[in-house]
C-alpha cells in the first residue's frame, strides 16, 4: 500500500477521498506531509475523511509521528499520520502509552 503524500497545494477534499478509499479497502492508511501548509491540508483531509467514513460505520483515529525521509539525497523531516479504525490493537496500545507517561 502506498503512502498518501500531501502538498501545500493538495485539495483537502481530494485527499479525504483518497484516505476514505484506502481505509475502506485496507482498514489502514498512511498520510505524509512536509511543511506547515501541507500538514494543515493533511489534517483537514483527515477530519473530512472521518465524516465520509462515519457514514459507512467506520470510526477512525489518527496517530501522528515524525519521520525522516530522503528527497534527492537530502534528509527532511515529515509528519506521518497513521489512520486506523478506532479500537484497533495498535491504536489502543498507543493511547495506553500516552496515559502511562
Amino acid at each position: 500500500m502506498d503512502v498518501i503524500k500531501v502538498s501545500a497545494h493538495s485539495r483537502s477534499t481530494a485527499v479525504a477521498g483518497a484516505i476514505a478509499g484506502v481505509m475502506r479497502d485496507h482498514r489502514y492508511a498512511e498520510v505524509q506531509a512536509i511543511g506547515a501548509s501541507a500538514v494543515n491540508q493533511a489534517i483537514k483531509a483527515v477530519a473530512i475523511a472521518k465524516n465520509y467514513l462515519a457514514l459507512d460505520g467506520i470510526h477512525i483515529v489518527c496517530i501522528p509521528e515524525f519521520v525522516e525521509i530522503d528527497i534527492e539525497g537530502q534528509e527532511r523531516t515529515a509528519v506521518k499520520l497513521i489512520i486506523e479504525p478506532r479500537g484497533s490493537q495498535q491504536a489502543v496500545g498507543a493511547s495506553e502509552e500516552a496515559v502511562a507517561t
